[in-house]
């Protein structure tokens, strides 16, 4: 019972689909550890058992091997003791005679019984074998599925710390936009224009008021020559003459 319930388990775990674990856990990597566990406890689990299914089949072979050779050598005393009674026979020593094929007879009733058993071992060391090669196939093909879990592993772990680095760049790069240096620079640049036009007004302003000041010269040039010519009149003289004049 409990080499089929080994046997099953092995089955089991041989048959697992990786991928589709690991699509359905919420965390693969940690999934994928305790799989790792998970196998590598029940191959040493497996490999107990097969060991001690393999000892149990050894053990069985060793007393076949011991029946034929206990058959072989009953016959050959039979044979014997068979022989030695026909000796014993030919020279009239019938007592002898008669032990001896009793002898035979017991040799020959022990090789029967070692021959019995070594036919009644044979289908179990037959099932025993067939057994055995099943876990032995079963055991492989989980040390295979542990190899490929510990490679899934380590890829995923690989992917995973790959992926957070990106990310690290990504956020880094986002915050960079968030707090883009350039568009600072263009404020600043804003800034300086403002104060490039304000000192531009201050200039064109200055000019304008300098510009009034020479219009008030010529204003005043203006009433001067005027009051000229009103002297000029009083006087009574000709404000066409002044002007020629």
């Amino acid at each position: 019972m409990a080499k089929q319930s080994i046997f099953g388990r092995i089955s089991q775990l041989v048959r697992a689909n990786i991928n589709a674990l690991i699509d359905e856990a919420e965390d693969p990597q940690k999934m994928l550890d305790q799989m790792v566990r998970d196998y590598t406890n029940s191959i040493a689990d497996a490999e107990a058992a097969i060991a001690e299914t393999i000892g149990n089949l050894r053990l069985l072979e060793d007393d076949h091997r011991e029946d034929v050779e206990a058959a072989s050598e009953w016959g050959q005393k039979a044979l014997a003791a068979s022989r030695k009674a026909d000796e014993f026979r030919a020279a009239g020593n019938t007592a002898d005679a008669d032990k001896f094929d009793n002898l035979a007879k017991v040799a020959l009733s022990r090789q029967i019984s070692s021959e019995n058993e070594v036919k009644a071992a044979e289908p179990q060391i037959a099932a025993q074998t067939e057994v055995v090669d099943k876990l032995k196939a079963g055991l492989n093909g989980m040390k295979e599925k542990l190899v490929q879990l510990q490679n899934k592993r380590n890829e995923l772990v690989a992917r995973s710390k790959t992926a957070a680095a990106q990310q690290q760049v990504h956020d880094a790069v986002k915050s960079i936009d968030i707090l883009d240096p350039t568009s600072e620079i263009g404020r600043f640049e804003d800034k300086i224009r403002r104060e490039e036009a304000k000192v531009r007004g201050q200039a064109e302003l200055s000019a304008s008021s300098l510009d009034a000041q020479f219009n008030e010269l010529d204003d005043l040039g203006e009433l001067t020559e005027v009051d000229a010519r009103l002297a000029a009149l009083k006087a009574g003289g000709s404000t066409q003459g002044a002007i020629g004049g």
